[in-house]
């Protein structure tokens, strides 16, 4: 199951890639983006802002420090390599695939500050699924805590879309690859904890 999740995740990403790095257009990108922004409203966009700074480092890095500090002093360092090895590699990952594809941001909406950073893919899709991925597994792994981690990662994605950072495609890139960077961090996971050492 999670060689296949990886195989699909490698087949959306690819399809929202190919296209992109053609410099060719995808073709719902436009339509999409402009009916959410077609949505806006005040709270809605004082809510979006909100939940948007969840997949900044501002939020990510201190809350993954605790949790890291925790496991260590309870002596579960595999824990703690899973959750920093795992979501480091993410954001490494993101930020070579955005300097090789170099796709320029959108034009922001809302009188935001555009980022620096290249276009394609999302990291406010990828590097945050990721991490709460992570902590979902090694915290909990009932289904409501898999169905929160979904949530999460679709209300950063939208954020991103309706505040004018990406274009739809950098998000379903970020989503498809967390896929793929999960599906291969369990089976990492679980190799590790068969193993004797």
């Amino acid at each position: 199951m999670r060689a296949a999740a990886a195989i699909c995740g490698l087949a959306v990403f690819g399809a929202m890639a190919v296209p992109v790095m053609r410099g060719e257009a995808i073709g719902f990108d436009l339509p999409v983006r402009a009916a959410i922004h077609g949505w806006a409203f005040p709270a809605l966009t004082a809510a979006m802002r909100a939940i948007t700074m969840i997949g900044s480092e501002y939020f990510l890095v201190p809350l993954a420090a605790i949790l890291v500090w925790r496991w260590l002093r309870r002596g579960e360092r595999r824990a703690a390599y899973l959750l920093v090895a795992g979501s480091l590699g993410a954001e490494a990952v993101a930020q070579l695939l955005k300097a090789l594809i170099h796709r320029p941001r959108p034009e922001v909406f809302f009188g935001l500050v555009s980022a620096e950073t290249y276009s394609f893919p999302s990291g406010h899709a990828f590097v945050p699924a990721v991490l709460f991925g992570i902590m979902a597994g090694i915290l909990a792994a009932g289904a409501r805590w898999r169905a929160a981690v979904v949530v999460m990662a679709a209300l950063l994605g939208f954020s991103r879309v309706y505040l004018g950072f990406h274009y739809p495609s950098d998000v379903v890139a970020g989503w498809a690859l967390a896929v793929v960077w999960l599906a291969l961090w369990a089976i990492v996971a679980d190799r590790r904890a068969a193993s004797p050492a």
